[in-house]
């Protein structure tokens, strides 16, 4: 993947109904070479569905986990930009220590979960995980 690629990814996850004319035009390409493009990654298994975002309280019975990744070597631009492309990622960051980055997972149940987690273990890349399923939320007044 190149930097078009993870640009045409950013593009999507803001927006997997954007149609490819205005995509293009952002990107300053042909059309035909978002299409190409897209079903390069579609084939390559990097772009594995298109789904729908919801308000973070829209469904209260969502499960919700972190998961710590660990990178091997200098893999860390490509794990990024397969994460970007996983479903049950709601945001992904860049953290110091003994993880290299952190997950927001959702599901909506635990078999759902599980499966995102497996995908997610499967990516190139990535050395180990650690997951923890998100209980409550405190907030401070």
């Amino acid at each position: 993947m190149d930097a078009l690629d993870q640009q045409l990814l950013s593009l999507l996850r803001k927006d997997a109904r954007t149609n490819v004319a205005t995509l293009a035009q952002k990107l300053g390409v042909s059309r035909g070479t978002v299409t190409n493009r897209i079903t390069k990654l579609e084939d390559a298994g990097i772009i594995v569905g298109y789904t729908v975002r919801l308000r973070p309280d829209a469904q209260p019975n969502e499960i919700k986990a972190w998961m710590s990744i660990a990178v091997e070597g200098n893999e860390a631009r490509k794990v990024i930009a397969s994460l970007l492309g996983e479903p049950g990622v709601a945001t992904l960051h860049d953290t110091n220590g003994r993880w290299d980055l952190l997950a927001e997972l959702r599901a909506q149940n635990l078999s759902e979960l599980s499966k995102v987690l497996e995908r997610i273990r499967l990516i190139r890349g990535i050395s180990s995980t650690e997951s923890s399923i998100h209980l409550e939320t405190y907030r401070m007044t």
